[in-house]
């Protein structure tokens, strides 16, 4: 009996161990609260500290309006202050009134001094040379007393040696628009001569006339830029010229001239700056 109740004493106080040694478990609940959070309260006496204002947002800078190019007014032309042309001319001209066209040829010159990109003043020059056909059976401006000038009847024609040389001045109109073609217009007025020779065929002799008079061109052409200081000049003339033989009397004669060469431009030199200059080494 004593050992039962030794035992039972034994298993007892293990089962106390036992029991004190487990942890405590709070009894399970249907809804978890959670702690509940109080902010805390302000003494009475405490100062009062004014709620935080916000950052200003930075200011937004309005977008620069797009730069549009004014327009700007275009530079004036450059053109030279003078031009020297030289070239060769060949007419149809009818010097003498004799019905018949003359083929010459020739030269013309002409030195233009530009006042403005527009405006320039001419002093032009040529000759023309070559042979007029005459008809025989109204030989003038040779003398018929001198006559015949050709043996093969009534309807034969001579050749007479035509030489002409004007001096003229005026002006040139250009249109500098465009720097490769620059076109021009020209009216000039002057002195004009000319000078015909002819054979006789019954003594061989030799028979000058000459004459003077007014001369007039109006024509136009255009200058090609081949570079700053040359140009190709093409221009066509319409040349009246005006007469006073002694066997004719006063009388008028339309030609038509053409001519082209070489235009020599006076270059404006650049001048020179200190920002040019190349430093000269140590």
């Amino acid at each position: 009996m004593r050992k039962c109740l030794g035992v039972l004493a034994v298993v007892a106080s293990l089962c106390a161990m036992v029991w004190a040694q487990a942890p405590d478990q709070a009894p399970p609940s249907d809804t978890a609260q959670a702690p509940a959070t109080t902010a805390p309260v302000p003494a009475a006496n405490a100062p009062q500290t004014p709620p935080s204002q916000p950052a200003p947002a930075p200011a937004q800078t309005a977008p620069e309006p797009s730069s549009i190019p004014t327009p700007t007014k275009p530079a004036a032309p450059k053109y030279p202050l003078t031009e020297l042309f030289v070239g060769y001319s060949f007419a149809q001209a009818g010097f003498f009134n004799a019905g018949h066209w003359a083929q010459l040829n020739g030269w013309n010159a002409s030195f233009g001094l530009n006042a403005t990109s527009l405006v320039a003043l001419v002093v032009d020059g040529g000759q023309l040379f070559g042979q007029t056909q005459i008809p025989g059976a109204v030989p003038a401006p040779f003398p018929v007393s001198l006559a015949p000038y050709c043996n093969t009847g009534p309807a034969c024609t001579f050749n007479a040696d035509t030489r002409e040389y004007n001096i003229l001045f005026g002006a040139q109109f250009h249109y500098r628009k465009h720097e490769r073609w620059v076109p021009f217009g020209e009216v000039l007025v002057g002195h004009d001569g000319i000078r015909g020779i002819a054979q006789t065929q019954s003594s061989g002799a030799f028979v000058a006339e000459v004459s003077s008079g007014i001369a007039i061109v109006a024509g136009a052409g255009a200058d090609h830029k081949i570079n700053d200081r040359f140009a190709l000049r093409i221009k066509a003339d319409y040349l009246q010229t005006r007469t006073s033989f002694a066997t004719i009397g006063k009388a008028k004669q339309d030609n038509l001239r053409l001519s082209v060469g070489l235009v020599i431009r006076s270059v404006k030199k650049k001048k020179r700056r200190l920002e040019d200059e190349t430093d000269l080494e140590p």
